[in-house]
């Protein structure tokens, strides 16, 4: 059956007058009184009849009043965007690519939200092995976690933190012994982190506009690792600031600025666009968003090949 059909029996069985139905619905009362005539002849019922100076409803039509009214606030619910999302019956996995750095501080917090709003929800979170476009467009992953710098022009992406770099050693390293300048900083021996074994980064182009170079005498593919041989060693590493700081304690290890003026890390999230509507990949994402210890910089409204969501 047509919907403008229930629509406008809704209204007449509203108002009991085809007149305020029409004002109502917004059109003639010649229009709403030819559409009563339709759906009498569907329920086969007078719906309405006529009493004095007045219409009154037909028992059939009492009975349909409330069901109609029902019937009609569901079909606006089914079409309504995000309609009738209930995370607790949500049944999905989503899968999260991100630096074994983020992952260890994100996790927890992200766990707990998400369990609580949604037990029949996981996460599998991925390495920064398909970094790019290709990951999201073929949904291999459902939403890329870290500095985002080499985006498809369609991938969507929020804006989450800005974070500084800072470094990370023993407690009892020889370089706490005095102020930490950029020469004492470069004349230790350094971890560098990078799956592809990249040896320089920004550090180096900072420390050579200082005519100073360092050495990265180990090269390890995680954060995780790095942390660990700088624990057992006197390599430097690198970490984020404020970022598990009871684990570094529990490491014995200690965090230092970096004597050099590098620009701090944006950190953000991106998807595919054909999820940006979607009710559930909408709640999680707003939930890793809050995960981040860290306001959100913009919200999720979503715009191709830009860093707003």
């Amino acid at each position: 059956m047509d919907l403008n059909l229930l629509r406008v029996l809704d209204a007449l069985l509203q108002e009991n007058s085809v007149t305020r139905a029409a004002e109502r619905l917004g059109t003639s009362p010649a229009a709403v009184s030819r559409t009563l005539a339709r759906l009498r002849r569907a329920v086969g019922d007078p719906l309405l009849v006529r009493a004095g100076q007045q219409m009154v409803p037909t028992p059939r039509a009492v009975e349909l009043r409330d069901e109609v009214g029902a019937l009609l606030r569901h079909c606006d619910n089914v079409l309504r965007p995000g309609a009738g999302f209930d995370p607790v019956h949500l049944q999905r996995t989503f899968t999260v690519q991100a630096t074994d750095l983020l992952l260890a501080g994100l996790a927890g917090p992200l766990t707990e939200r998400i369990h609580a709003e949604a037990p029949h929800v996981d996460v599998v979170f991925l390495p920064e092995a398909m970094e790019g476009g290709p990951a999201l467009r073929q949904g291999w992953v459902d939403i890329e976690l870290g500095v985002l710098g080499h985006l498809d022009p369609e991938t969507r992406a929020r804006p989450l933190t800005r974070m500084r770099l800072v470094g990370v050693a023993r407690e009892g390293h020889p370089l706490f012994r005095k102020r930490i300048d950029a020469r004492r900083f470069a004349a230790v021996d350094h971890i560098g982190i990078s799956r592809h074994g990249k040896r320089l980064g920004p550090i180096d182009n900072a420390l050579a506009e200082r005519g100073l170079r360092r050495r990265v005498a180990v090269v390890v593919p995680s954060h995780t690792s790095a942390m660990i041989l700088a624990r057992d060693t006197d390599l430097v590493a690198l970490t984020l600031a404020d970022w598990l700081p009871d684990t570094i304690a529990a490491l014995g290890l200690r965090t230092f600025p970096i004597p050099l003026a590098l620009e701090p890390l944006d950190l953000g999230m991106a998807w595919h666009p054909r999820n940006s509507s979607d009710p559930g990949h909408r709640w999680f994402r707003d939930r890793l968003a809050a995960a981040v210890p860290a306001p959100p910089v913009q919200d999720d409204s979503g715009s191709p090949g830009s860093t707003t969501p």
